[in-house]
């Protein structure tokens, strides 16, 4: 039921009115003058007003005006009931804020029509007015609801990053103490989630953090950073001794294994720690400090903690910066090959090279191919790396075969990340068809790592390699822990002894024992061998004493690049490659 109120001075104009709408479903009250009207709106709480526009007093404008300046009455439709009908008088009504208005004598339908379509404004702006407050009243809750995801992990229920880094900005600012963050993360959690499920990696998570609780004392924060990364705000800590105690309880509560509803786990952490030390670096730096002493506490082992010093920043610096030179050596060709000989020992004669990658550094200039090749296997760039190298290789070698010396060979060595690589037939496919290089001459050099990442792919891999006539060499024999189970199987044709076996080399040393011993195996499976790394005539006289056909090293000469190999070695001119 609406509640219509009529405000006009002659009681004559309430009746027709009541009388119009009689048959109506509306609550009528009267109002005989303007500041009736406004005193009673409390009271009445009108739905929809009928003003007279002429009144002794308040007029009807005033009225009009005061009510839609009042926020909690605006809302309300006014319709003027007027004699007057000239343009002037009724937008003097409209400006005064009236939404409608009726002439007099009134007529009873123009009336019952007006008052039905301000009542139907009036429960639009009522409507709309609720579904406001419902969506306001949805907004807060859901900003509430996103404040505490933003400040609370909703699975272990501690406080997130966010909550975590401005606990730390607060103390920052009041100077109130110093402080340590250590940075804990799961040793190998991605292997409980990708073996167990992520229910049982949210168990896990869940059962760590309630582990890592027990440790907090008064004041301090135990925070989530991430999928298994937590992190402690300690305070009234300097330095590392005050520390230690904390940091082998952490590792102690790793000790036992974690009880699962359908598991037991045994997980380890690794720990990056970094103190305030009063510095002017915030919160997020400090975070990242922490992060990167975590890192290289991974790279020492599981279990393991590292304290940051400002020197595995600048390591990490260096590396960066290294990765983003290594790309534009890439695409600017900065990669070159230089080729070391190798020897007959037995005849002194050439058999062939070992291709070696060299970076010549726009500024640096010659980088040790100890820092990039890291670099190269880490971020992927072997494998690019690695078909240039082995295109320009074969290219070359062929070149050489033309100028006269066919039974040249060259070793290309090939990384893991190359030997996993699902196209590394079809790249050799392409690269043999391409430079028309005789395979039975290229060998692929490949670590016994290598062959112990994945043994049975990598027989399959070297049994295709051999179908294709490409010899298969084992890079620095001898360092690796149990490819001899395996070496029967594969179809290897050359085993090359790593130099740490031949420095330094007599028969009283144990590395002496040690080539004999691969002399014999060699022997019996039918395998030529080579020493690397020569550096002595006695050295090489043991090595040929001993039996082994083959070696290299500065004793003979070092890496050349291709025009002195050709000037010193071969008549033919070199290939110049692009």
């Amino acid at each position: 039921m609406a509640t219509i109120l009529i405000v006009d001075d002659d009681p004559h104009n309430y009746d027709v009115i009541e009388m119009y709408l009689a048959d109506q479903d509306h609550c009528l009250h009267y109002a005989a003058d303007g500041q009736t009207a406004l005193s009673g709106l409390e009271h009445y709480n009108p739905d929809l007003i009928l003003l007279d526009l002429m009144m002794p007093g308040l007029k009807g404008l005033e009225v009009c005006q005061r009510i839609k300046a009042t926020s909690q009455w605006e809302g309300i439709p006014i319709i003027m009931v007027t004699a007057l009908s000239s343009k002037q008088d009724l937008f003097r009504c409209l400006d005064a804020g009236a939404d409608d208005f009726v002439t007099k004598p009134v007529n009873r339908m123009e009336l019952r029509a007006r008052v039905q379509s301000m009542l139907r404004i009036r429960q639009q702006y009522q409507d709309l007015a609720s579904f406001n407050a419902t969506l306001e009243a949805t907004v807060q809750a859901r900003t509430a609801d996103l404040q505490q995801m933003i400040n609370q992990d909703p699975l272990t229920q501690l406080p997130s990053r966010t909550a975590l880094v401005r606990s730390i900005h607060n103390i920052q600012i009041s100077n109130s103490a110093e402080f340590a963050l250590i940075i804990l993360d799961c040793d190998e959690f991605k292997l409980v989630n990708g073996s167990l499920g992520y229910l049982v990696g949210d168990q896990l998570l869940t059962a760590i953090a309630a582990r890592l609780k027990q440790l907090l004392r008064p004041g301090d924060v135990l925070a989530r950073m991430g999928e298994d990364e937590f992190c402690y705000l300690k305070l009234n800590v300097s330095s590392p001794s005050q520390l230690m105690p904390f940091l082998r309880n952490i590792q102690q509560s790793f000790q036992a294994p974690f009880s699962l509803p359908n598991a037991e786990i045994f997980m380890t952490a690794s720990l990056g720690i970094t103190f305030s030390d009063r510095s002017t670096l915030g919160p997020e730096e400090l975070l990242k400090n922490a992060d990167i002493a975590m890192y290289q506490a991974k790279g020492n082992g599981r279990g393991s903690y590292q304290i940051y010093d400002h020197q595995m920043h600048l390591a990490i610096v260096h590396r960066l910066t290294l990765e983003s030179d290594l790309q534009r050596a890439l695409d600017r060709q900065e990669f070159t090959i230089y080729y070391q000989p190798i020897f007959n020992l037995q005849t002194q004669e050439l058999s062939g090279f070992e291709a070696l990658i060299r970076w010549q550094h726009p500024h640096r200039g010659t980088v040790s191919p100890g820092e990039f090749i890291p670099c190269l296997e880490t971020t992927g760039f072997i494998v690019p790396v690695g078909l240039l190298i082995l295109r320009q290789a074969c290219a070359q070698l062929q070149q050489w075969h033309r100028s006269g010396y066919p039974d040249l060979t060259m070793g290309i060595n090939i990384s893991i990340r190359q030997f996993v690589c699902p196209t590394l037939l079809d790249d050799i496919d392409q690269i043999i068809s391409e430079t028309q290089v005789n395979p039975a001459c290229v060998k692929l050099e490949i670590t016994e790592t290598c062959i112990m990442e994945n043994a049975e792919t990598t027989i399959a891999l070297t049994q295709q390699l051999r179908a294709r006539q490409i010899q298969i060499s084992i890079d620095d024999f001898g360092t690796g822990y149990s490819s001899l189970s395996y070496l029967h199987c594969l179809p290897v044709n050359t085993l090359k002894i790593d130099r740490c076996f031949i420095v330094g080399i007599t028969p009283s040393t144990t590395n002496y024992q040690v080539v004999k011993t691969i002399m014999l195996l060699s022997q019996q499976l039918g395998l030529d061998v080579v020493a690397e790394g020569i550096e002595t005539e006695s050295e090489q006289a043991y090595l040929l004493a001993l039996g082994c056909q083959f070696g290299q090293g500065y004793f003979f000469d070092r890496p050349l690049p291709a025009a002195m190999v050709a000037e010193k070695y071969l008549t033919g001119p070199p290939l110049t490659v692009p």
